[in-house]
């Protein structure tokens, strides 16, 4: 589980410099303008982000072990506005935008409007307070940042596709893989849920990754065909029904352990899990629009 919000960047860095400057050479983060200092400041917020304070100094090597310092470092120099970034980006993405772009749209002036889109976000073109803010910041290097720009390329195209049309509530879904899918709040009173199990689902969700937050809006929220998610999010329509039956079954997981913690027998959470989930109050739409 994240423990962003109760680590302190950097503090779980300490004692671990040697690995650091390895990580940053091989990075090749000075030729875009990035210290040691800064990469350092990088890795401890993606590091208090996915870690808790209780983390081991092995469990922080790891973490560090698996991510795209490479990539990390070209997103976070392009962030900071060096040219020279931004032109090693836009040769190695563009044309990789504009090709997942068209395999969403099928149209090519469509296509190129879509991939264009992002670059807004993804360079920072407004100021707030005095800063240019860029999307890019929020890439951690945990993933290729190939995989991580076609999730945003694919939520553009989402926000765009929601703005085209009305969103209605889902139809209740009878398979037990669809156990988490929530239609939108009815107006009339909806019977009393046990407030533990509200909280399970809502821990559950919130600790998915944005990409199958992605997938999950996509099929549930709003309705898209398993060929159409392939298409928008780069793979093949049997790996997205893979992906959400092994979701689905994650979550269930996830809530019966997080009922299990809060103070249920492993019975007691089964028996809460029959609840019809169109009672729950839990805002999945919201959560599963947030980003990590």
């Amino acid at each position: 589980m994240s423990g962003g919000s109760q680590v302190a960047p950097g503090a779980l860095l300490v004692g671990l410099e040697k690995l650091v400057g390895e990580l940053f050479e091989r990075s090749a983060g000075a030729k875009f303008g990035l210290t040691i200092e800064e990469f350092t400041v990088f890795l401890g917020e993606v590091s208090a982000k996915t870690l808790s304070a209780e983390a081991s100094q092995q469990d922080v090597r790891e973490l560090l072990g698996t991510l795209r310092v490479e990539d990390l470092a070209l997103a976070r120099a392009c962030a900071a506005g060096n040219e020279s970034a931004w032109e090693h980006f836009l040769t190695r993405f563009r044309e990789k935008l504009y090709d997942s772009a068209r395999a969403i749209t099928h149209e090519e002036s469509q296509a190129r409007d879509l991939a264009d889109s992002i670059y807004a976000d993804l360079y920072g073109m407004t100021t707030r307070e005095g800063e240019r803010p860029s999307k890019l910041t929020s890439y951690t290097g945990r993933g290729s940042l190939e995989g991580w720009l076609r999730t945003v390329l694919a939520q553009e195209f989402v926000n765009r596709y929601r703005g085209q049309r009305r969103l209605v509530s889902l139809e209740e879904q009878e398979e037990e893989s669809h156990q988490f899918v929530v239609a939108a709040p009815a107006a009339e009173p909806v019977a009393h849920v046990d407030e533990r199990l509200e909280g399970a689902v809502d821990e559950a969700l919130a600790n998915v990754s944005p990409e199958d937050r992605m997938l999950l809006a996509a099929y549930y929220l709003d309705g898209r065909t398993l060929a159409e998610i392939g298409r928008m999010m780069g793979f093949h329509e049997a790996t997205a029904s893979r992906r959400l039956d092994k979701l689905a079954k994650t979550l269930r997981k996830a809530v019966r352990e997080g009922l299990v913690k809060r103070g249920m027998s492993r019975r007691q959470a089964d028996e809460a899990m029959e609840a019809d989930v169109r009672d729950l109050q839990v805002n999945v739409r919201k959560r599963l629009s947030q980003e990590r």
